[in-house]
């Protein structure tokens, strides 16, 4: 068949988005985020970002539509972001997919976020080959993936056991008095820091942490133990040295979540590695990535920032492969999954 087009809608969190993909090629990518108003929050309010999602949906899609000359009338198909994330979040993209789909009589997918944030690749870099490791490092997921198959066959071979690397960085950002979200400032402040100046842990890499957690990630210790520094400093009357603390804390964080990677791709027999999700925009972990994986003769694979935050276009681009592959679409009573499992990537 000729390569699909088809409209990809998100709106798992604190972005709406939507994108117009055409097999690999992307032709929209609209984006609006509700960021600005969780900020006072110091993180993001459900009910805020549902709301936020009901007045955007329209406009977005609408630019989406003029960006790439098209109307919905003109796709093959239309994929929406159905789990994971916030439930009500979630339901104002399924609820307005399965209304266009229903409409415009077009097949509805119902499609996992986080394998979209590997599939967005392809947007880039070209199809996958199959049998190919992912890191998955967003707000509220880190996870080593095995992926046989970007359609219906990924494995979990590692996640984390408490704060995602995202949080992390989100929850150090406030203790360091740095704005929300935390990773981007981090990562600007890092750069004028030493990273080495503190020791901070790298959880679960003990060798009696290895024997059970070999490719899983612990991220709860190295924030406390940034609480602990910070407070120390405090005590003892003495400035905080935000910088050296962002660039010790984020090299912490990168230097685990790269060396474990890696690791997992040599044990399992892997030569190409995708890096997806928000965190993926960190220069510390890009630049630390490429070079391990180059040292393991991996091929690193890594979207350009702003297609590593959640954007429709990566909806889409799952979205079209599913429909190259010719996967049956979902019901038009799909619900919205907040749990969704990584392994699961159409529902049903």
């Amino acid at each position: 068949m000729s390569e699909p087009l088809v409209l990809g809608i998100e709106s798992s969190c604190d972005e709406t988005g939507v994108g117009i993909v055409r097999g690999t090629e992307l032709l929209a990518n609209a984006v609006a985020s509700s960021v600005d108003q969780h900020a006072r929050f110091g993180g993001v309010v459900p009910e805020v970002a549902s709301r936020a999602h009901l007045e955007a949906m329209v406009p977005t899609l609408e630019q989406a539509y003029a960006e790439a000359g098209l109307r919905v009338q003109d796709v093959d198909a239309i994929a929406v972001t159905c789990g994971p994330g916030l439930a009500g979040a979630l339901l104002v993209g399924v609820a307005a997919a399965k209304a266009l789909a229903l409409a415009h009589d077009k097949p509805l997918y119902g499609v996992n976020h986080l394998v979209a944030h590997v599939a967005v690749d392809q947007l880039e870099h070209g199809r996958l080959d199959e049998r190919v490791g992912a890191l998955l490092v967003s707000g509220g997921h880190t996870e080593i993936l095995l992926i046989d198959d970007i359609t219906d066959d990924v494995t979990m071979l590692g996640s984390t056991i408490d704060d995602a690397a995202g949080e992390a960085f989100d929850k150090v950002a406030r203790l360091l008095g740095l704005p929300y979200p935390g990773g981007p400032h981090i990562d600007r402040e890092a750069r004028t820091g030493d990273a080495m100046a503190i020791g901070f842990p790298r959880g679960l890499t003990r060798s009696r942490d290895m024997e059970k957690h070999r490719f899983d990630f612990s991220f709860s210790g190295l924030k406390s133990a940034v609480a602990r520094h910070v407070q120390h400093e405090e005590r003892m009357g003495r400035p905080v040295a935000v910088a050296d603390v962002a660039a010790s804390f984020q090299d912490a964080v990168c230097d685990v979540l790269t060396r474990k990677t890696v690791e997992a791709c040599q044990a399992h027999g892997l030569d190409t590695l995708v890096v997806g999700g928000g965190v993926a925009a960190n220069g510390r972990l890009r630049a630390l990535i490429e070079e391990r994986a180059a040292e393991a003769g991996l091929t690193v694979r890594v979207p350009r920032p702003g297609l590593c935050t959640d954007n429709g276009a990566m909806v889409a681009a799952l979205g079209a492969e599913v429909v190259r592959r010719g996967h049956p679409p979902s019901s038009l009573d799909l619900p919205a999954d907040s749990s969704m499992p990584v392994t699961q990537v159409v529902a049903a």
